[in-house]
């Protein structure tokens, strides 16, 4: 099979002005953004306001492997499909960044047959919506450390200094690093270090942001520090927030494109869901609820991540329900949770495949939890075996579970018809009644809690001295309410990396908090999670050039 920039390169599109006529959109509506891609207007949300909602389907997966498993694949793939059985669909996905693009896991427009295009500039600078948030996010650092150079007036203490810089790459040299050095002209030396510019809180805000006012009010919230007497700073006293926004007044109009089939695709924010809350933009899902029939969207990683936070933090923003669930299973990642390494995934081993549907199980239990119908999806894979696949549908079958193998990648929404009337069947039969994992207004400790026992399996959790001193802090600052976005490894149910499958008797360790306050979420860090990942020793870089007419080679 062709690799997926072949298959990008080689397809179809069509004029943005055409995917836009699909929609039934006016010129006022959106904006070109050259021929393939446009910004759609931030009136557009208030224009629709009075439209009936589509059926909002979420897609999420299992515990991946380090490769991923196609989740945005499928999320493509069915929208497709769904478009082929004649139903207005649209699709809301996250905007890629540069760090695992030329780092280790690649791009996330999809791949073969079911990609959003134009792929080469989705994986790279796309609208520049996260640069515009790199910039906005360094712009107040820069506001931060001027403040204290010209007197300090908000008494701010450099050393309770929780903002960092950020950079779209994965970089571990910058996680620690000193500002400041040279002498009095070059400012005052402080401690600080650097994101990845999606572990922003600039990028959180953007994507739970209802419009652009909420967006400058949200700014003007942003905790980045406390005084010499514990107080908490904000954007707000600084003056600043103004400037932020100006900023990102671009950056908050979600982006319209493609699919390979020319199915209308709103690719925006970009947040990782091991480390922030790993979901689209508010508006852009509920934009394409109002232009779609039916809405595919996807969260980042496992149900324990992207879903438990799209579902607990992303819901509570949107003031939406979701009606249906796609998780994502492949025979590779379940057989490394079955105890197979990495290197031996290629090969038949179906005692190894039925030792990790544990895995699979516990995240049927989640959705459960939430009160959501379900369907799983088998992305198949080209080393995946007939008996294997039989095995997981038989074992889907054994436990009344929907489930349809899906061949996207390689038929693109033809490979996902099965998947699409799964989907179909389960919305308009199967009832719902949602459920959150926890209510605002229990303690932060207990809000942990239910999320460690109910979503990971966990037996307990254990906080440090350091977590317990913030967890009262925030209490008597008035913080206590928000939802909990818990950071942690995408590869296990627990905050070790290494315990595959469905760990038990594993206790989450809590080594502190972070007050996102802008976004309205209280990030809980479990174990060694880092909000700057470095690169591997064989970065996808590496391949990655450009021909002499400017045409993109290596990107996946």
């Amino acid at each position: 099979m062709k690799k997926d920039i072949e298959i990008a390169q080689e397809a179809t599109m069509k004029p943005i002005e055409d995917i836009t006529n699909q929609l039934d959109l006016d010129y006022e509506d959106w904006e070109p953004y050259g021929r393939y891609k446009a910004k759609l207007s931030e009136s557009l949300l208030h224009k629709l306001s009075d439209r009936k909602d589509g059926k909002v389907v979420l897609v999420t997966a299992i515990n991946p492997t380090p490769a991923g498993e196609g989740k945005s694949t499928v999320t493509v793939g069915l929208g497709q499909a769904m478009n082929q059985l004649n139903k207005r669909t649209v699709i809301a996905l996250r905007e890629p960044s540069l760090g695992p693009t030329m780092g280790l896991k690649g791009g996330a427009a999809g791949g073969g047959y079911s990609q959003v295009l134009p792929m080469e500039d989705i994986n790279l600078h796309f609208t520049g919506d996260i640069h515009a948030i790199t910039s906005a996010n360094n712009a107040l650092s820069a506001f931060i450390d001027n403040h204290i150079h010209r007197g300090n007036e908000l008494n701010i203490d450099p050393r309770k200094i929780g903002w960092k810089r950020v950079l779209d790459l994965n970089d571990r040299a910058l996680r620690e690093v000193v500002v400041g050095l040279g002498g009095p002209l070059k400012g005052v030396p402080r401690e600080d270090g650097f994101n990845i510019s999606v572990a922003s809180e600039i990028m959180a805000i953007l994507c739970l942001a209802s419009d652009l006012e909420d967006l400058k009010n949200r700014l003007a919230r942003i905790v980045f520090g406390y005084t010499y007497e514990d107080k908490p700073v904000t954007v707000q006293q600084l003056g600043m927030e103004g400037a932020l926004t100006l900023l990102l007044k671009e950056a908050i109009k979600p982006n319209l494109v493609q699919t390979i089939e020319n199915t209308p695709a709103i690719v925006h924010g970009g947040p990782f869901a091991n480390i922030a809350h790993g979901c689209n933009s508010v508006m852009a899902t509920t934009i394409a609820s109002k232009l779609g029939e039916y809405v595919i969207t996807e969260a980042g990683f496992g149900a324990d991540l992207g879903a438990e936070k799209f579902l607990n933090i992303k819901t509570r923003a949107g003031d939406f329900t979701p009606d249906a669930v796609v998780i994502v299973a492949t025979v590779r990642a379940l057989k490394m949770h079955g105890g197979v390494p990495k290197e031996g995934l290629g090969e038949e081993n179906v005692n190894a495949l039925q030792e990790g549907m544990s895995n699979l199980k516990k995240h049927m239990e989640t959705i459960e939890s939430f009160g959501l119908p379900f369907v799983v999806a088998i992305n198949r894979f080209p080393t995946d075996t007939e008996e294997e696949l039989n095995f997981v549908e038989k074992w889907c079958e054994e436990q009344n579970v929907r489930v349809a193998l899906t061949e996207v990648h390689a038929k693109g929404g033809t490979g996902g018809l099965d998947l699409a009337r799964a989907v179909m069947d389960t919305v308009d039969k199967e009832a719902r009644s949602f459920t959150y994992t926890y209510e605002l207004e229990d303690p932060i400790d207990e809000k942990v809690r239910k999320i460690a026992r109910t979503v990971y399996g966990a037996k307990d959790v254990e906080f440090s001295n350091q977590a317990k001193k913030q967890m009262k802090l925030y209490d008597q600052l008035g913080w206590g309410n928000l939802p909990i976005c818990m950071a942690k490894t995408q590869y296990s149910l627990s905050d070790d990396p290494a315990l595959l499958g469905r760990p038990s008797d594993f206790t989450i360790t809590i080594r502190e908090f972070s007050p996102s306050i802008g976004a309205g979420f209280i990030v809980a860090l479990t174990g060694d999670v880092m909000t700057m990942p470095g690169l591997p020793k064989e970065p996808a870089a590496l391949k990655m050039d450009v021909d002499a007419s400017g045409k993109a080679k290596g990107l996946f």
